[in-house]
């Protein structure tokens, strides 16, 4: 429009618009240490380091490496193998199982249609360890009974703080856009961060992760060239123009690659094989990838050799039966404790409080998996008077027998009081 002028409001508005588009060189440093020009705002081009960046905050390039497919399938599967029930306080104060409560059902055996405890538990776990949150969507009739929990994919979720005060939780749902309030989400969240949820270990460590699907491509792309030159073939005497390109067009064929390894090869006219040995940088980078299995670990809080790593496993001395005392302790205690504190506050009623009602993972499960282990426990347990027989047959399966149900210690563990006195000095027996 001729003579068109804009106020002074929108001409300042139009500067900042044409300054924040204007073109800037900004200089990366990329991996081979060349430095480069790029402009993301208009040119859109990115380097290889921003673009490994990208890859290693990808699950499924993380569980590509076998390492990280190895610890979150162990803690996944470890904690979906624990049996998980709700208590409330019975006689004397002692918690019993509530199998006549709600949620029991729900936890226990099948929290929505397509899902067993297991698949459900073993997902949620698998979506803490990768990344930081686990979530599910909380199914209720119209009276608020709890009847299913569907499992919802953390990096379709986006969470957010209402002008309420509330949180917000949105994703997409095969095209639909699915908006729901706090109470309608099971809400479990990981190590660090906020109310909005925990930290991811994939972004948050993306450089060990990147670093080892480096090495992981460097590696694939050695073998597949035969885990480079094996040798150098000679002769005394030179070669014609026609002779070289047919007789390395031969080797390309039928001697490089993975598959041709081993192939017997015919010479003659006096050519001669020089076998070689590997060089110290492919030593070097299987060094690397020894330490890249090390590095996962250390993220995902796993001893190496649960994992199948074994070798130069000696931490600080202690036995592998000490490592995996020390996992129990250390490591999958917390990892309870997080789940156990999200189904309290977020399933349970005021009134379940009120009433003593929890909820908990029975660690005992872990000694199914060991007879020895259980009858050194139960021993223990019954010698000191602590179970009685009934009830360690009923932790076994086992029909109860008459006069199990009461406790029992040996005769020698008796009170100080109970002791009979001691004959005066000189006195007889």
């Amino acid at each position: 429009m001729t003579g068109y002028r804009l106020s002074a409001r929108a001409a300042e508005a139009e500067a900042r618009r044409d300054l924040s588009l204007e073109r800037k060189s900004v200089t990366v440093e990329g991996p081979d240490g060349a430095r480069s020009d790029r402009d993301n705002f208009i040119t859109n081009r990115i380097t290889t380091e921003t673009y490994d960046d990208y890859r290693g905050n990808g699950v499924g390039a993380a569980l590509s490496l076998s390492a990280t497919w190895a610890c979150v399938s162990f803690w996944a599967g470890n904690i979906a193998g624990l049996p998980i029930a709700v208590y409330r306080n019975g006689p004397d104060g002692v918690a019993v199982e509530a199998r006549d409560h709600p949620l029991f059902w729900l936890l226990h055996d099948s929290p929505n249609y397509d899902q067993s405890a297991f698949d459900f538990w073993e997902f949620m776990a698998a979506c803490i360890e990768l990344h930081g949150n686990a979530y599910a969507e909380i199914g209720k009739r119209d009276d608020g009974f709890i009847v299913s929990l569907t499992p919802v994919r953390p990096d379709l979720m986006n969470v957010s703080r209402l002008p309420s005060g509330d949180l917000g939780y949105r994703w997409n749902d095969n095209g639909r856009d699915r908006r729901v309030a706090q109470e309608s989400i099971l809400h479990i969240r990981g190590f660090g961060g906020g109310p909005l949820g925990g930290l991811s270990p994939l972004a948050t460590c993306r450089r060990s992760f990147t670093s080892a699907m480096a090495v992981d491509r460097a590696s694939g792309s050695m073998f597949a060239n035969g885990v480079r030159s094996s040798g150098v073939m000679s002769i005394d005497k030179p070669l014609t123009g026609t002779q070289r390109p047919e007789l390395e067009a031969l080797l390309q064929e039928k001697f490089v690659g993975a598959q041709n390894v081993g192939r017997p090869m015919l010479l003659d006219n006096g050519l001669k094989w020089q076998q070689l040995s590997i060089n110290p940088a492919d030593a070097e980078m299987l060094e690397s990838r020894k330490f890249g299995v090390t590095d996962i670990c250390r993220v995902f809080e796993v001893d190496p050799h649960l994992v199948g790593h074994t070798e130069g496993n000696s931490s600080l001395g202690s036995s592998i039966t000490d490592q995996t005392l020390s996992l129990l302790k250390f490591k999958l205690r917390k990892r309870l404790k997080r789940i156990e504190g999200a189904l309290e506050k977020q399933l349970l009623t005021p009134v379940d409080r009120r009433n003593g009602v929890s909820i908990e993972f029975n660690l005992e499960g872990f000694l199914r998996a060991d007879s020895a282990a259980r009858a050194t426990f139960y021993t223990a347990m019954t010698g000191m008077g602590a179970m009685s027989i009934n009830e360690v047959r009923a932790l076994e399966g086992l029909p109860p027998v008459a006069g199990g149900e009461v406790p029992r210690m040996q005769v020698q563990n008796q009170p100080i009081t109970a002791t009979p006195a001691l004959p005066a000095p000189g006195a007889t027996p």
